[in-house]
């Protein structure tokens, strides 16, 4: 099953970048996502691995990832290598100064499991595609939110020194 979502973030491509790469910082904007941690040696980068768990109805499901895909400030893709058959991708798009088109895709599979994996898929899909969407929202609000505060506080130092 595929699932997508997108939105325009008022950033730059390059701060939506360091929000979606910092694995600190996932837990605050990706809805239904229990858990993420590093789970090896590499913060981030193409062969960073995560655990990943994401609640659907009652069951939280993931396991590990590894980033496949690392193209800073713009693409980022990772597949598992255990757990939940998935497939993640962000992708960051400029589409105007300091204007962000952000892309957040993802597919997965209940590998082996015949109709009732394909139920699954179709049962989840309303509430995978939820989580996307209200994770990009987040992410949105996380990241024009902190631009505000950095400004805010750009301007009240110019004003101490002057």
């Amino acid at each position: 099953m595929r699932v997508a979502a997108q939105i325009d973030v008022s950033a730059p491509r390059e701060v939506v970048w360091d929000w979606i790469t910092d694995p600190t910082r996932q837990l605050h904007f990706l809805s239904g996502v229990t858990r993420w941690e590093v789970s090896g040696d590499l913060q981030r980068g193409c062969g960073a691995r995560y655990r990943m768990l994401m609640r659907v109805g009652s069951a939280e499901v993931g396991g590990v990832v590894e980033v496949v895909e690392f193209d800073e400030p713009g693409d980022m893709a990772w597949t598992s290598v255990t757990g939940l058959d998935q497939r993640g991708r962000w992708r960051l798009r400029e589409v105007g100064p300091g204007r962000t088109h952000v892309e957040f895709r993802l597919s997965y599979g209940v590998a082996g499991s015949g109709l009732f994996g394909w139920i699954f898929e179709r049962v989840a899909a309303p509430t995978v595609t939820g989580h996307l969407r209200r994770s990009l929202q987040q992410l949105k609000r996380s990241v024009e939110h902190d631009q505000l505060r950095r400004a805010a506080a750009e301007r009240r130092g110019a004003r101490a020194s002057a």
